[in-house]
């Protein structure tokens, strides 16, 4: 897949501009609603958000630092996300949109016009300018189903899911690696119905190995938003299903995985 930043950039905008939509009319005792991730009010999505937008541009523009910073948050462990929930659980919610809306509109400024191979410093391995906006275009829409699901909006599929769906494709040894797996030799190749009717394929035509899904279902799967069971994801083998039960496209720790939707109305809220 060809990497067109400006294409990046406009769709990271676009799919910002969904988030704020339904954060904006919010009452501020909304704010305070459990999301599926386990102790996360939907404030604690938007902090989230918020401050690795601010990480990934620290990163581009001061490596030391944020070098510095990422080294005392990972004294956290695998915690750390939580720790960044708790540093900003009262921070009032006008506040929260608004440091989302500048946090996001700095971080496409200084991204526009830079090499998507330029490397960045990140929690992990080094990634290239273009994965690090892929990254946060990812960890928007998935927080953003989070908010949808918590508010019980529907979330509408639009090609900008092909970003997140190469992302998917791309991390699956990096699912395996995460839990200590020894990584399967066999190519699995990916078949996916895009929101506009066309067939996105990722992997060799001659695997045979395959997962055919909506691209929706398979961007909810890999970014751990949905059960597989809750899908219509099929698999041709058992690597491929292997591997859609462990798929992770989200750097950190290993994913507990999400319950299924009738699993967490009963818990009121539960990765």
């Amino acid at each position: 897949m060809a990497i067109d930043m400006s294409n990046l950039l406009d769709d990271l905008v676009a799919e910002t501009k969904v988030v704020v939509a339904m954060l904006a009319p919010l009452e501020d005792s909304a704010w305070e609603l459990p999301t599926p991730a386990s102790g996360w009010a939907i404030r604690d999505q938007v902090s989230h958000l918020a401050y690795f937008d601010e990480a990934a541009l620290l990163s581009l523009d001061d490596p030391e630092k944020f070098q510095s910073d990422a080294g005392a948050l990972s004294a956290y462990g695998d915690s750390f996300p939580d720790e960044v929930a708790k540093k900003y659980h009262d921070v009032t919610p006008a506040k929260l949109l608004e440091w989302l809306k500048q946090a996001r509109s700095d971080l496409v400024s200084a991204f526009t016009g830079i090499d998507a191979r330029q490397r960045l410093k990140w929690y992990g391995p080094d990634m290239s300018a273009a994965s690090s906006l892929t990254a946060r275009l990812m960890e928007t829409w998935a927080h953003g189903v989070d908010i949808a699901d918590t508010l019980a909006l529907q979330i509408v599929p639009t090609n900008r899911l092909r970003h997140i769906a190469h992302l998917g494709f791309n991390t699956r040894e990096f699912s395996y690696t995460l839990r200590n797996l020894q990584i399967p030799k066999e190519a699995v190749r990916v078949e996916l119905g895009a929101p506009d009717g066309s067939i996105w394929n990722f992997g060799p035509q001659e695997a045979k190995e395959v997962v055919v899904a909506s691209a929706l279902d398979f961007c909810l799967v890999v970014t751990q938003r949905r059960n597989i069971s809750e899908t219509k994801i099929t698999t041709s083998g058992p690597i491929s299903s292997e591997w859609m039960h462990i798929a992770q496209a989200y750097a950190g720790a290993v994913g507990p995985g999400r319950e299924t939707q009738a699993s967490l109305a009963d818990q009121g809220g539960s990765k």
